[in-house]
C-alpha cells in the first residue's frame, strides 16, 4: 500500500473531494484524520473507513481559526504518535457570490482559502520535521492560474495565492525532507458553495472550453493527491499538478 505507515491529515474531509480523498488514503494505509466543520458527516466518512478495515478520527476544525488548528494537530499527535501528510482541501466556492464587489466576500474566500493553507502548514510542518520529514499537498484550483467571469475574483486571488505559498514553504522547507505541492482541479462537480450553474447551455459552452469535454471526477483529482503524498513523488516540490482535462493547456 502506498501510505502504509503514514498519518495524513484531510481538511474539508467529510464531504465531496475531501470525503474521497480520505477513503482512498485510508485504502492505500494510511491512518486518516477526517477534519471539518461537520461532524455528521465527517463520522459517516469514519465509519465507512472502519467498516472497510481502516483507521481514522475525526477532529472538529474550522480552518480560518488558528486556535481550533492548535487543538487539532494536539489532538491528532495524543492519538497517532506523529503526522506525515497534511492535505489543505477545505474551501469555498467564489461562484455562489452574486456582488463581485463585495469586501465581506473577498474577506471570507481569502480566509477560508488562502489563510487555512499557511495555519495548516504552520502548525504542521513542525511535527513534520520531529519525524524527519512529511508531505504536503494544498488544493488550489485553475482558477489559481486564470481569471473567470462568472466567479469572485476573491475566489481567483485565494486560489493563486495557495499556489505561490505552495512554493514559498516548498522552498523553504525541502531541507527538512518536507515536499510542499498543488493540486489544481478544474471543472468539478458543483461545491456545497456553488451557485446555481444556470441553463444546459452555459454548462454546453464550459464544457467546450474543456479540450477533453468533460468535467472532472472527484476519484480523479483524489489520484493525483495520493501521488503528490506518496513516496513516489519524492523528487516532486514546489510544482502544481493541473486535473482539468486540458483547459489551462489551451
Amino acid at each position: 500500500m502506498r501510505l502504509e505507515g503514514k498519518v495524513a491529515i484531510i481538511t474539508g474531509g467529510a464531504h465531496g473531494m475531501g470525503a474521497v480523498e480520505a477513503i482512498l488514503f485510508a485504502k492505500e494505509g494510511a491512518k486518516v484524520v477526517v477534519a471539518d466543520i461537520r461532524e455528521d458527516d465527517a463520522r459517516k466518512v469514519e465509519a465507512e473507513i472502519a467498516e472497510a478495515g481502516g483507521e481514522a478520527m475525526v477532529v472538529m476544525l474550522n480552518v480560518s481559526k488558528e486556535d481550533q488548528w492548535e487543538k487539532a494537530i494536539a489532538d491528532v499527535i495524543a492519538r497517532f504518535g506523529k503526522l506525515d501528510i497534511l492535505v489543505n482541501n477545505a474551501g469555498i466556492s467564489g461562484s455562489g457570490e452574486k456582488d463581485f464587489g463585495s469586501t465581506a466576500a473577498w474577506d471570507q474566500l481569502m480566509n477560508i482559502n488562502a489563510k487555512s493553507v499557511f495555519l495548516g502548514m504552520k502548525h504542521a510542518i513542525p511535527e513534520m520535521e520531529k519525524v524527519g520529514g512529511g508531505a504536503i499537498v494544498n488544493i488550489s484550483s485553475i482558477s489559481g492560474m486564470v481569471g473567470q467571469s462568472y466567479v469572485h475574483p476573491g475566489y481567483n486571488a485565494s486560489k493563486g495565492a495557495v499556489r505561490l505559498v505552495t512554493k514559498a514553504a516548498a522552498v523553504q522547507h525541502a531541507k527538512s525532507g518536507i515536499r510542499v505541492n498543488s493540486v489544481h482541479p478544474g471543472s468539478m462537480p458543483p461545491m456545497l458553495t456553488s451557485g446555481a450553474r444556470g441553463d444546459g447551455g452555459s454548462q454546453d459552452s464550459r464544457m467546450a472550453a474543456i479540450p477533453m469535454g468533460r468535467e472532472g471526477q472527484p476519484i480523479e483529482v483524489a489520484n493525483a493527491v495520493l501521488f503528490m503524498a506518496s513516496d513516489e513523488a519524492s523528487y516532486i516540490t514546489g510544482t502544481e499538478l493541473m486535473v482539468d482535462g486540458g483547459f489551462t493547456a489551451r
